[in-house]
């Protein structure tokens, strides 16, 4: 799996970015979003049962993101296809306010490293990549087990103090100085 340090992939792939006709799909590319950090997530495959609850809450906190200047990715190995159909019929995902990546042909899942061993899926796997495409923060999860969007957040806080964090640091408490 990439790492902190290493770039993140070049990519460009078919997403879905909403449900009017017409305008369901666009491509998205790690030129796309110039100048800002990104919180690219993964999730194993549409239409089970955890990873509604992580895209839902991604969609929740969007504006979070946004605030500090991120934007929000999310990607499977599903089609654009899959994804809109999901998005169509399920509650929690039709006003999504980020792009669903469709990394079909496993690309960008296999050059993360992030591809589940034997089920060829990509893992619970969460990149915080700043504006020079490197990635400050790699986290993957079991299949099994959803993951923290207010962690994700507060990494990202951290990591944008360009200071020393201590743990369990949040936004607006004490650093311990200038990072290296």
């Amino acid at each position: 799996m990439l790492t902190i340090g290493d770039r993140f992939p070049e990519f460009s792939l078919q997403s879905v970015v909403g449900l009017e006709a017409g305008k369901e799909f666009a491509t998205i590319t790690n030129d796309s979003h110039p100048g800002k950090w990104r919180v690219v997530f993964f999730w194993p495959m549409d239409f089970t049962f955890i990873c509604p609850t992580e895209i839902a809450e991604f969609g929740r906190r969007n504006q979070d993101f946004l605030d500090r200047d991120a934007q929000v990715l999310g990607a499977s190995t599903d089609t654009h296809y899959v994804h809109l159909a999901w998005r169509q019929n399920h509650d929690d995902l039709r006003d999504l306010p980020y792009p669903m990546l469709a990394d079909t042909k496993k690309d960008l899942s296999a050059a993360l490293g992030i591809l589940h061993k034997e089920a060829g899926v990509a893992l619970r796997a969460t990149f915080i990549v700043d504006p020079e495409n490197v990635i400050r923060w790699a986290s993957a999860n079991d299949l099994s087990v959803g993951r923290s969007v207010d962690e994700v957040i507060r990494v990202l806080d951290a990591l944008q103090t360009e200071e020393l964090c201590p743990c369990n640091w949040t936004k607006g408490g004490e650093t311990l100085g200038k990072a290296a």
